[in-house]
């Protein structure tokens, strides 16, 4: 049968993914993933080098996504299905463009670990993420912010006159577009995936970029590397053999007892690839061209936590998975740096594989990888790849034909602000939507609009072309708030305080100009000060807010979350307890916020009341991966005499 691709949609049970969080954040969620400069000094030079460069410091100017339960109900998600008589992929453009099934028709067999169920839960940079399939992961260090969020789709020509699917975003935390192209020739039993990232600026910019695939765990994870560098929750950076290291076999990854990454140091000049085999030798293989030259497995391991966290976010009784993964980097803690009016681009290739089973589970870890690499060159040699991304390149700038789904308007508005030449991936205006409209005001008047109704402020974009922007615009009170988060962003700490300050003098809505500074405070050290904002900031929302529709249950949430914690670090129950009892019911529900209930009667010294929190049970729909807090608040319960019951277990260290 010849290619064909169309619109279709698949129902899955899903978790709503609910308001994005409306406070800026101006705090880094979790400690970034970084290594002691003295294991740095020991590493080569080109990777060491890159483990300095550019670490990220704040998911701005994207929103945190932190909306979401964890109540399913059957939803229908919208779908692209490209198909072959050989494979038929389902891509889901509203979602991070996450591949969720790669089907091979003539086994039946599904490729890839196919979540049954879509659960956010918090594991992107930005929070909303869920796992399965193959995600696109851009930025920085972690899981996109774009993992939950929608992307341009279009249908164009093929390098082979079949159809192609472009999917195409504008990466807002290091400001740059990129591009996924995928396309199954007529006859193939492969998935071609053509990807680019541009620098359009005159600076250069720092870049990640890392394709993570899910696999069922029960797969051998093989790839061309006799070591590899071990990344776990100690943080530390170490090379490791492969296979076998601590008397485990590593490429098994169910058999490891704790969560950790392996990343395969491929030797130079050997061809880049990673397979998952079960145990008939069969199961997915992944190649590129060079220029993504790392691979990875992560696996959850066989400790209580990482199983606990795979129940979490799949369904129980649907088999564990592990991630393998390959990135412009050797490992996931470097970004790397593209030159001023550059691009990086680079050609992978998903596919079924077969091989002997006796070598591929042997003993013999170089007969395993070679009966691997012999069965690849058969399948898909090493010049094919080549040759195809070769003609790809020569369509990467041609022009969508027909829309399939739409992004976001942000990078409408940067072309918009440019006049960038993105030939290929068309940011037009048609996109922009009311999230931009005052930052266009601002682009053609010079000045950002007062609210005509009272809200939160909205996003704020802090690339320095839209902070110098700021400084000359006239000093109104919305714009000194925007104004701030911009110079806070940018290290300015000082300076976005008097921004904050001018605002707050003539500001007929004070609580998030009150919230930003209360989070200055306790970056200071001033935590009474800090408190003390914080209630007021609460008092004066609470006076303002309209309704109990979405957008105010959201902001009340997430200002009475973060005043919530603030007045129990200072031991201040009442005005804590005054905060709780003007939360809408609904949020008290949720599993976060029966958390800071029980923490809250702790400080009241009601422990038997702290105690029946947690026995009549509960779940913390946005737990982070490594979260501590459910541990020490049991512990506080308890006095330390009970063991953590397993509902509660999510501890990912040893």
């Amino acid at each position: 049968m010849a290619t064909t691709v169309r619109r279709d949609a698949i129902t899955l049970p899903a978790a709503e993914l609910g308001p994005d969080n409306p406070l800026p954040p101006l705090r880094p969620r979790r400690r970034p993933h970084t290594v002691d400069e003295r294991i740095r000094d020991g590493l080569p030079r080109d990777m060491a080098r890159q483990l300095a460069y550019a670490p990220l410091t704040s998911v701005l100017p994207a929103p945190l996504r932190d909306g979401y339960g964890r109540a399913r109900t059957p939803v229908s998600l919208d779908a692209i299905v490209i198909e072959n008589e050989r494979l038929r992929a389902t891509v889901l453009p509203g979602l991070g463009g996450r591949v969720h099934s790669l089907l091979h028709k003539p086994t039946g067999r599904e490729l890839l670990y196919r979540n049954p169920v879509f659960q956010p839960a918090d594991f992107a940079l930005n929070g909303a993420w869920f796992s399965g399939g193959i995600e696109w992961n851009v930025g920085a260090t972690g899981h996109t912010t774009l993992a939950c969020a929608p992307l341009h789709a279009a249908l164009l020509t093929a390098p082979d006159g079949g159809p192609m699917v472009r999917l195409w975003e504008w990466e807002r935390l290091r400001d740059v577009p990129f591009q996924v192209d995928l396309w199954l020739p007529g006859d193939s039993d492969f998935l071609y995936v053509g990807a680019r990232v541009r620098n359009p600026h005159e600076r250069p910019v720092p870049v990640y970029w890392w394709s993570n695939t899910a696999v069922p765990e029960e797969r051998r994870v093989i790839a061309p590397a006799d070591e590899a560098w071990g990344y776990d929750y100690a943080r530390a950076l170490t090379r490791v053999p492969v296979p076998e290291h601590d008397g485990v076999d590593r490429s098994y990854p169910a058999r490891g007892a704790h969560a950790a990454d392996c990343f395969y140091d491929v030797p130079n000049g050997a061809r880049r690839w990673i397979a998952a085999l079960d145990a008939d030798g069969y199961g997915l293989v992944q190649t590129s061209t060079d220029t993504l030259r790392g691979r990875k497995l992560f696996a959850w391991g066989s400790g209580p936590g990482g199983r606990r966290w795979q129940r979490w976010l799949t369904e129980p009784g649907t088999g564990g998975y592990a991630e393998i993964q390959a990135g412009l980097a050797r490992t996931q803690l470097e970004h790397v740096r593209l030159d001023a009016e550059s691009e990086v681009a680079w050609l992978e290739a998903y596919g079924p594989l077969s091989a002997p089973a006796q070598q591929v589970h042997g003993a013999d870890w170089a007969a395993a990888r070679a009966a691997v690499e012999t069965a690849l060159a058969a399948a898909l040699p090493a010049a094919e790849v080549r040759a195809r991304y070769d003609s790809w390149r020569a369509y990467a700038d041609a022009d969508p034909e027909e829309t399939l789904a739409t992004g976001s308007g942000w990078g409408a508005l940067e072309v918009l602000r440019a006049q960038y030449k993105l030939p290929g991936t068309p940011f037009t205006e048609e996109a922009l939507g009311p999230e931009q409209e005052p930052w266009l005001a601002l682009l053609r008047t010079g000045a950002v609009p007062e609210p005509r109704r009272v809200g939160p402020p909205g996003p704020t974009l802090v690339a320095p072309h839209w902070r110098d922007m700021l400084e000359t615009a006239p000093a109104r009170p919305h714009t000194e708030y925007h104004l701030g988060v911009a110079q806070w962003h940018a290290g300015d700490r000082a300076q976005a305080v008097r921004s904050w300050e001018r605002g707050l003098e003539l500001a007929p809505s004070r609580w998030a100009l009150l919230r930003c500074l209360a989070v200055a405070d306790q970056e200071s050290g001033y935590d009474e000060r800090a408190a003390d904002r914080y209630a007021e900031a609460f008092d004066d929302l609470c006076a303002e807010r309209r309704d109990d529709g979405a957008v105010w249950t959201a902001v009340t949430a997430a200002l009475g979350r973060e005043a919530l914690e603030a007045l129990l670090a200072v031991a201040r129950p009442r005005d804590a307890r005054a905060v709780w009892d003007r939360l809408h019911p609904r949020t008290r529900a949720t599993g976060r916020f029966r958390l800071l209930e029980a923490r809250l009667l702790l400080a009241e010294g009601d422990r038997t009341a702290a105690r029946a929190v947690f026995d009549e049970g509960f779940e913390v729909a946005d737990l982070r991966e490594g979260d501590e807090s459910l541990t020490e608040a049991w512990a506080a319960v308890t006095g330390g005499a009970e063991p953590l019951p397993r509902a509660y277990d999510f501890r990912m260290r040893p």
